[in-house]
């Protein structure tokens, strides 16, 4: 059994040759429902021999096996080229050519980031927590290299007609940027829901792009799938509970590779 091309995809944007990033759908594996089917995440139920064979499928295709993190919602920022372990963390780089950097998701938000040489990429794990804690900034951070010389690619997740929150989630958002305020609209549900409070639909990809746009990156892409909405195609949390993950790669090319191609 092998990956066929339309169980994942690769991002449309003008990265140098040398940066190559994949998209998983939940199409293509071997989990049964309700992780049906390329289910990645070892943490949400599915079997772990079934994970193993998932993660088996995309070692066929990729240059090593990932640097999986355990994902927890922070800032923490792993290097791929040195980790030995699973590393806590929401956020990888790497800067040597084979060196795989992975995050999963089922509605959050995976960014990925390579400078516009070639030399240095990274992918992040960016729900709202992650986000308003700042793990974009700490991932660019990371790689080192002017923002300005940075561009990124905003993957499949959950969009604004879908992402219900509650005004304390806006209000993390507008104390750090006013500006955030505009990529919240008031819910047209009625009543204030639970907790008392009014509820927002949520545009993370604005929030996203106004991250990366503050702090220097101008040039990002993407941010048109939703999660949610295309239960054909991707794992969401928010529409089905128990669920899987996809994957969003990048990593560098060997320099014969990339000559070969």
């Amino acid at each position: 059994m092998n990956l066929s091309p339309t169980d994942y995809s690769v991002p449309d944007w003008p990265a140098p040759a040398s940066v190559r990033a994949m998209q998983t759908t939940r199409l293509g594996g071997v989990s049964a429902a309700p992780y049906a089917s390329l289910n990645l995440g070892d943490h949400v139920g599915d079997a772990p021999v079934t994970v193993a064979r998932n993660r088996m499928l995309l070692n066929m295709i990729l240059p090593s096996e990932p640097v999986w993190l355990e994902q927890v919602h922070g800032i923490a920022v792993a290097d791929a080229d040195r980790a030995s372990c699973i590393p806590q963390a929401d956020a990888c780089i790497a800067r040597r050519s084979g060196s795989v950097c992975v995050v999963m998701t089922a509605d959050c938000l995976p960014v990925l980031l390579c400078d516009k040489q070639g030399s240095v990429v990274g992918a992040a794990h960016a729900g709202w927590r992650g986000l308003a804690a700042g793990v974009i900034e700490a991932t660019v951070n990371a790689m080192g290299v002017p923002p300005q010389n940075l561009m990124a690619w905003l993957g499949p997740a959950i969009s604004r007609q879908a992402f219900e929150v509650g005004d304390e989630v806006r209000a993390v958002f507008v104390e750090a940027d006013p500006q955030a305020a505009s990529a919240f609209l008031p819910s047209p549900c009625k009543g204030e829901g639970g907790g008392g409070g009014r509820k927002y639909m949520a545009d993370i990809y604005a929030l996203a792009r106004q991250r990366l746009n503050a702090i220097g990156v101008a040039e990002v892409y993407g941010g048109d799938r939703c999660t949610y909405s295309e239960p054909g195609q991707f794992f969401s949390y928010r529409r089905d509970g128990v669920t899987g993950r996809q994957g969003t790669f990048i990593w560098l090319e060997k320099s014969a590779d990339v000559c070969a191609r």
